[in-house]
């Protein structure tokens, strides 16, 4: 439903509201996350154009979360790098249906947008106080 790119900014914002005491490099975060790191520097520029997160340059820089994890929804993390497309013609090119979706393709933009609903209401926050065996998403974060 998501991109990996999306699922990419994810981690690496889970990451950061996981340790928020210090910025981390690109490096840090790519490797707690396993997610390349050529990869990830180009998704954290997007987040820090998107204001979600805040690059810090210098000595001590690195990335840290913009806002707090309980006002960061996951829809605006998500909406930073790879928005999600809603269906608004028909995907076959059919001049027949035009922008007048058949039924299989309103149920599928109907669930799009639900799913969308849920990601507008999960905040960080919500993510990481869902107790489960594999939080923290970081194992390699030490607080």
């Amino acid at each position: 439903m998501i991109s990996q790119t999306a699922e990419y900014a994810l981690r690496a914002v889970v990451c950061l509201a996981q340790n928020p005491d210090k910025p981390h490099t690109t490096v840090e975060i790519a490797k707690w996350t396993k997610v390349p790191e050529h990869y990830l520097s180009k998704v954290l520029l997007a987040l820090a154009k998107h204001e979600v997160v805040i690059s810090k340059k210098g000595l001590h820089g690195g990335y840290v979360l913009a806002q707090s994890p309980e006002d960061l929804a996951l829809l605006d993390v998500i909406n930073a790098v790879d928005p999600i497309k809603h269906i608004k013609s028909c995907p076959l090119k059919l001049k027949t249906h035009g922008t007048n979706l058949c039924r299989l393709h309103q149920r599928l933009n109907e669930s799009i947008g639900m799913m969308e609903e849920l990601y507008r209401t999960s905040t960080v926050a919500l993510i990481l106080s869902e107790p489960t065996q594999s939080i923290p998403l970081c194992e390699s974060i030490t607080r």
